[in-house]
């Protein structure tokens, strides 16, 4: 639950940042915007929750290797800093050649066992291992974790969620809006008609915000089943990679033997971790992923 608050809030948190920057922007040049949208009925209103539910999504994806950078304490390496840290690197550009994408940085971070994926394109991203997995793993687990990070990448994973998480949020703003419009006796954001005065104005946002946060819990059900479709095809595509499923397997069965480390909610879709068997788990049961691996079709290429 506290993951789910967090990511709620964030979503939140992105919206109301851009709305506000837009209100006062419009204040300036003297648009008010809650009249402009009412008008032409509610295709202006889509208009605004498809900029603000994609601005929010899109703004996290390109800021992602920066804060991700700053608040893991990931320390970037090049292979000089010592044997283990110029395994790690050379494996990733050899991992990365096979996926036919660009070496990403390669970093290392203090924490339990977790590795993760992240990067606007997939040809500037960053992988990151932690510093237990790196302890707590043989090479041949390691190599397939990365093998698995590398399929993330590959795929544009971080790309495609970041998309799914903006239409998503665009139609959790707009239909809370429409619903609060109706609650309040008027059509999407006709304000500048209907709802006259601050009392009413700040009622109607007031519904608007409870809407949000009631439809973005039904919305991350969706984002969450789509994660953990992309975690099954991430481990095929280690399997891929490697030329054979075992190494996948061992790494995950390593990996329920050791307490996982938490990642921030933006991208813990992206690491390899996850035990809960949930609706609103990033990561399938680490059986349901080994289950998976042990029945590839054989025209996977493994």
């Amino acid at each position: 639950m506290k993951r789910l608050f967090l990511f709620l809030l964030t979503n939140l948190a992105a919206v109301a940042m851009l709305t506000v920057v837009a209100t006062l922007v419009c204040a300036l040049c003297g648009v008010n915007l809650e009249e402009a949208l009412g008008e032409g009925g509610y295709g202006p209103l889509f208009l605004f929750a498809l900029v603000f539910g994609m601005a929010g999504s899109l703004v996290s994806l390109f800021l992602s290797k920066t804060v991700v950078k700053a608040t893991m304490k990931c320390r970037t390496v090049d292979g000089s800093e010592g044997p283990a840290e110029r395994w790690l690197v050379e494996t990733v550009r050899d991992l990365s050649s096979r996926a036919g994408v660009k070496t990403p940085e390669v970093a290392i971070y203090p924490g339990a066992a977790n590795a993760f994926a992240t990067g606007a394109f997939k040809n500037s991203a960053l992988v990151a291992v932690s510093t237990d997995i790196m302890g707590q793993m043989t090479r041949e687990e390691l190599r397939a974790v990365l093998a698995h990070e590398m399929s993330h990448v590959a795929n544009g994973d971080m790309v495609t969620m970041s998309l799914t998480q903006g239409v998503i949020n665009t139609f959790v703003i707009f239909f809370a809006h429409v619903l609060a419009g109706v609650i309040h006796g008027s059509r999407a954001l006709d304000s500048g008609r209907s709802r006259r005065g601050a009392g009413g104005y700040a009622v109607y946002h007031l519904t608007v915000q409870l809407f949000q946060m009631a439809f973005g819990i039904f919305a991350s059900l969706v984002v969450m089943w789509y994660s953990r479709r992309r975690e099954f095809a991430a481990d095929a595509g280690s399997a891929r990679l490697l030329g054979a499923p075992g190494p996948m397997i061992a790494a995950l069965r390593r990996l329920g033997n050791l307490q996982p480390g938490v990642l921030p909610d933006s991208i813990k879709a992206f690491g390899i971790s996850g035990k809960m068997a949930s609706l609103f788990a990033s990561h399938p049961p680490l059986e349901a992923r080994i289950d998976a691996l042990m029945n590839l079709p054989p025209d996977t290429g493994v």
